[in-house]
């Protein structure tokens, strides 16, 4: 059982960090194991914030050796950077094994994040314009305070709590994913996948990575392949109801827009909140009542539905 968030404000910027802090934490009971936000905030022209994981945090129990490796991780990252004539504007280690970096950068943004991530350990968990994925060990509360979201700005969010059930208790295993290579898609879900590996493998097939062993980032890199291929983000989902097999309920975030789709049984639970300038979904409608005190109408999304929301 895992609880997923979502939310979008129409034409406007609000407190999003926060916010999805607060509908996260009260998901706190679907998930203690593991915490993430993709959080989308007004992109600069010419630049792109990097979000990127040097070790996981388990790592960093193992003394001073780790602590070794991950400099020279870092050092060689900043070169293959400066390889594809990258400029850092900006760097934040945020953790002992997390950082952020704002860069600027007008050549091929997959082949630099590939050559990148050809560093042992070292994996970019976001790359774009505005998307800004966090994910960690913990509750939201913990999450949110260690990665100072509190006060991040910006129009829409995704994010999600995780009880571990198919895979490991580790940072790469926890929700969103990032649709690499594409700069500011994400994606968290609530359910299992039944052909998994059949599909898994196709994907590999096509030249996709694949980061862990959750089914969960087959979403992520399904919803790739199919951006690759030019489908839009509304059909994507529609394909996915009929291709993918299992029990799901899950949301992907683009630049401006956020879109959920429902498998055929529906069994996954989402309440959903529609007012003229905000969209807001849940696993359940405590998680919409934190940001939303006063009395509102909900609705549950029927079986195969699949919508898609400006921002």
């Amino acid at each position: 059982m895992c609880g997923i968030a979502g939310l979008i404000h129409k034409g406007k910027t609000s407190n999003i960090g926060s916010e999805m802090t607060s509908m996260l934490q009260a998901l706190k009971h679907r998930g203690p194991d593991s915490t993430g936000f993709a959080i989308y905030g007004e992109p600069s022209s010419g630049e792109y914030i990097m979000r990127v994981k040097v070790a996981e945090k388990e790592d960093i129990e193992k003394g001073h050796g780790i602590l070794d490796k991950i400099d020279a991780r870092i050092k060689e990252l900043e070169k293959r950077l400066a390889d594809h004539k990258a400029k850092v504007k900006e760097k934040k280690k945020v953790t002992e094994y997390a950082l952020r970096y704002i860069i600027s950068h007008d050549g091929d943004t997959e082949k630099m994040a590939r050559y990148i991530e050809e560093i042992t350990g070292v994996e970019i968990l976001s790359l774009g314009n505005g998307l800004e994925l966090i994910k960690d060990l913990g509750d939201a509360g913990v999450v949110s305070e260690q990665y100072k979201l509190d006060k991040f700005k910006g129009t829409h969010a995704i994010g999600h709590t995780r009880m571990a059930t198919e895979s490991d208790v580790d940072i790469r295993s926890a929700h969103p994913y990032w649709a690499f290579p594409y700069n500011d898609v994400a994606v968290v879900h609530n359910g299992q996948i039944t052909n998994y590996w059949i599909m898994r493998r196709e994907l590999e097939r096509k030249g996709h990575r694949f980061m862990s062993n959750c089914d969960s980032e087959l979403l992520a890199v399904y919803t790739a392949d199919n951006l690759a291929s030019k489908v839009p983000l509304e059909e994507s989902l529609k394909r996915s109801i009929s291709e993918i097999d299992g029990v799901f309920t899950y949301l992907v975030a683009t630049d401006n827009q956020l879109g959920m789709a429902k498998d055929t049984m529906a069994a996954k639970p989402l309440v959903l909140f529609e007012s003229d300038n905000l969209i807001a979904m849940a696993s359940e409608e405590v998680a919409i009542r934190s940001i939303l005190p006063q009395e509102i109408d909900t609705t549950d999304p029927y079986d195969e539905e699949v919508r898609v929301w400006q921002a």
